[in-house]
């Protein structure tokens, strides 16, 4: 028989962590056929002699839930060789969703996912109104790469709810609608929900972002409800402090395997250059519930993050901030002035948060005024050193005499904190946060940075035991069963790349394509020759061949 597509000669790392192998993948149907020495003609050969082939990397945390609307090929995600994503993370996403409720289902992803406005408005094509629906209108498009749903559990709370979900528990009567349609959704195809506990996770107007205020009898409700359907994952932002869980978040990840008996991944695991040992500490007392399904995910690149004073997110766990929130630049503006504001922001800073007031640490990126260009590349203690004034005032005056449009960058590493947490075997490989902060960050590379960084550069790990991080642990953990290994019978998601050079650009870039022109960060991918989805070949040297092979890939049918 003709193949429609033979690999030859390649390096093959299954996915499963064995050693590499050299063989010839034979795909056909959309399925890898045979691996081996395939002798067999083809309609089409690709010559992998000097290329790794690898499983599809499969990324477990992105929020490109707004952006399939307009974007099928889901970029830059997919550049990375990057075949299946898992979105609707952190307890927001625009599905179930009313008509009346539609612009606040888009400001909760503006001020928990930093995503303009603009570009939701004019990019969400609302085609739905329930969850299951929404999974057939991202059928009915097509796109690039295979997509997996979460049901993110605030539009869940406002279809019942309405408005009084940003504002109290649900009652009895309510509670058990919103579990019911949980329950639908993971019936249609959903992977499980996920929520947020953190402060800085806010809503429309600045209030609480809805799933947050749900009460403990709700969430034993709908984590029940995945009892009841014998599948689906559980998704939770919970950590308020890098490196350290407190004993209440203990007890709610606990409470939560309990009463699902589903696994249960939360946010973040990360390490402290301060304070470096409680990061182990931490995993170690957590390794009951690790041993249950309890996940960290962490992120194995560096945390940067670029800030603006238009969408200051890297405040909003500050409940000062609320007010700042979805406000025209010249409101805004007077609150930056207000020698008040300024002084009450000195005294929270005092208390732990997200963002620690370490100027000499965050940097001025880029500017819009001219007369401030000197200060690119400068951190704001050397600014305000130069002006002889103290850095938050610095901080500020630099946004005013810029008119907002200052872009900070703030970054925060410890390589051997990285190195343990991205070996360690009780942890999850993801946080890209793919489609999100899409003027602050983009991690969206990490599956090169991975390949790149850790394995050529600082050989952390064996490439066998990478590969294996970012392909069948992560669908292992969701029960995407059919992706993540390479295996005869299996659909023929492929990523193939040369070991030599592959990696994340040193340095993302801005573009401009949006919806209505918005800008946005994007990290180009290095040595990744190939991606191949479901048996076609979506990308060649980098190229877009034209095909949208991807599908959408619902629980229980994989």
């Amino acid at each position: 028989m003709a193949y429609d597509l033979v690999i030859r000669n390649g390096a093959v790392i299954d996915g499963t962590g064995a050693p590499r192998r050299r063989a010839d993948i034979a795909i056909a149907n959309g399925k890898i056929a045979e691996i081996g020495k395939v002798t067999e003609s083809s309609k089409h050969s690709i010559d992998a002699s000097d290329l790794i082939v690898a499983p599809g990397f499969v990324d477990p945390h992105t929020h490109y839930d707004a952006q399939i609307c307009w974007d099928p090929l889901v970029s830059c995600t997919s550049w990375h060789g990057v075949t299946t994503v898992v979105m609707g993370n952190c307890g927001v996403g625009i599905a179930p969703c009313r008509e009346p409720v539609r612009e606040v289902a888009a400001w909760d992803l503006v001020n928990v996912e930093a995503i303009p406005f603009d570009a939701l408005k004019r990019g969400i094509t609302w085609e739905w109104e329930t969850f299951p629906e929404y999974l057939d209108a991202a059928e009915r498009r097509g796109s690039g790469i295979n997509l997996a749903f979460l049901a993110p559990l605030t539009p869940f709370r406002h279809f019942v709810m309405g408005e009084e979900s940003m504002q109290r528990e649900a009652r009895p009567d309510e509670t058990e609608k919103i579990a019911a349609l949980i329950a639908d959704a993971v019936t249609a195809g959903a992977y499980g929900f996920s929520t947020t506990t953190l402060p800085q996770h806010i809503g429309f107007q600045g209030r609480p972002l809805a799933c947050r205020l749900a009460s403990r009898d709700e969430l034993r409700a709908y984590a029940n409800a995945l009892k009841r359907v014998g599948r689906g994952s559980i998704e939770v932002a919970l950590t308020r402090r890098g490196g350290v869980v407190s004993e209440e978040e203990y007890e709610l990840l606990k409470f939560m395997l309990d009463e699902s008996g589903r696994p249960v991944t939360w946010l973040a695991m990360a390490s402290r250059p301060d304070r470096p040992e409680a990061t182990e500490e931490t995993m170690r007392r957590l390794e009951p519930l690790i041993a249950r399904g309890g996940i960290p995910q962490v992120l194995c690149k560096p945390f940067v993050v670029q800030m603006d004073l238009r969408n200051p997110f890297s405040f909003a766990d500050m409940k000062m901030w609320g007010p700042v929130f979805n406000q025209p630049v010249e409101k805004q503006k007077e609150f930056y002035r207000d020698p008040a504001f300024r002084a009450a922001f000195r005294e929270e800073l005092k208390r732990p948060h997200l963002f620690q007031g370490r100027w000499n640490r965050v940097e001025v990126l880029e500017v819009a005024n001219p007369a401030l260009k000197p200060c690119e590349r400068k951190t704001v203690a050397e600014v305000a050193e130069m002006r002889g004034s103290d850095p938050l005032d610095t901080f500020f005056d630099l946004a005013l005499e810029d008119d907002l449009n200052i872009q900070y960058t703030m970054q925060q590493y410890h390589e051997e904190g990285i190195r343990r947490l991205i070996t360690d075997s009780r942890t999850m490989l993801g946080l890209s946060d793919g489609g999100a902060h899409v003027n602050m960050l983009c991690d969206a590379g990490y599956c090169t940075y991975l390949l790149g960084t850790w394995v050529r550069e600082r050989q952390a790990m064996p490439l066998e035991q990478a590969v294996k991080r970012i392909t069948s642990e992560p669908a292992d953990f969701f029960g995407i069963r059919d992706r993540g290994r390479l295996m005869a019978g299996r659909p023929a998601d492929i990523a193939i790349f040369d070991e030599r050079s592959v990696g994340s650009a040193k340095r993302a870039r801005m573009q401009d394509d949006l919806p209505g022109g918005g800008k946005r960060l994007v990290m180009p991918a290095e040595g990744i020759e190939y991606t191949i989805v479901n048996g076609e070949i979506l990308y060649e040297h980098g190229r877009h061949s034209g095909t949208m092979p991807g599908r959408v890939l619902r629980s229980g049918t994989n």
